[in-house]
């Protein structure tokens, strides 16, 4: 073999690396670049490319694009489907009305946002759950999955369907839960977004402001006592006071709810 054709062979793995890293920064522009230009479902078609070729383990940024993409996109059905909702049930006692075509609606909606959603799921389940490493990025992703299922759980048509994906809901939560009693501190945001949707999940999916309040009260009395004189103001603490505030508002307007429920 001539020395020019060693040379390349010893070079041509570094370039080769140089050219995957290349293709991988190509994506993540890409995915930027629509994410400022609210092309939402590019976002999430870049970050999937990603995967696919470079394996579950995202980075910050690309797991964030991930995850703002998806809300966003599920947040805009959601406000939808409640618009329609709301305007269906004007409807239903007028004569002559046009609460059929709206119902027709308010299904294309929900068909869109369950799919939607079970292709987050998909991804979560299929990929990022399980190349996650323990600690914050496990409890993250376990987020997500316990998020989506509750939004398909609570805008399942059929009973059966609604059951089946709030125990997915649940199920995802509680294993989120656990981790990050164990590996995050009281403060961490992550942590706290996980008490924050978790209590959500219990008052409006499973319909028990009482379980809803515990578990939103034991997570900010948690953070409070774990302040101290030292805790510096960083981003992630202003984050964290943003969560705490959003808890303490729940737990308010729930307990205030439980007060002024009518008795047996």
């Amino acid at each position: 073999m001539s020395p020019v054709a060693v040379r390349a062979r010893k070079q041509s793995p570094s370039k080769a690396q140089a050219q995957t890293q290349d293709k991988r920064t190509q994506y993540l522009f890409i995915a930027e670049l629509a994410g400022e230009a609210e092309r939402y479902d590019d976002v999430t078609t870049q970050i999937k490319l990603i995967v696919q070729h470079f394996g579950p383990q995202l980075t910050l940024d690309e797991r964030n694009l991930l995850s703002v993409a998806y809300k966003n996109i599920t947040n805009n059905l959601r406000n939808s489907w409640r618009i329609v909702d709301t305007l269906e049930k004007m409807e239903a006692n007028r004569k002559g009305g046009k609460a059929p075509l709206i119902r027709m609606q308010r299904g294309r909606i929900e068909a869109e946002l369950e799919r939607v959603c079970r292709d987050i799921v998909g991804l979560l389940e299929g990929k990022l759950v399980r190349g996650a490493k323990a600690g914050e990025e496990r409890v993250f992703y376990l987020k997500m999955k316990g998020d989506y299922y509750r939004y398909l759980a609570e805008f399942a048509g059929q009973k059966e369907a609604r059951n089946k994906y709030a125990e997915e809901s649940l199920t995802a939560y509680k294993l989120a839960y656990m981790h990050a009693l164990s590996v995050l501190e009281p403060t961490h945001p992550t942590r706290l977004g996980l008490a924050l949707n978790f209590s959500v999940f219990y008052h409006d999916v499973k319909q028990s402001p009482e379980r809803a309040c515990h578990l939103a009260k034991s997570a900010l009395d948690d953070a409070v006592s774990s302040f101290s004189e030292d805790t510096t103001m960083s981003v992630t603490m202003r984050d964290s006071l943003m969560i705490l505030q959003l808890l303490r508002d729940d737990l308010v307007l729930w307990s205030a709810e439980m007060m002024n429920a009518p008795g047996p």
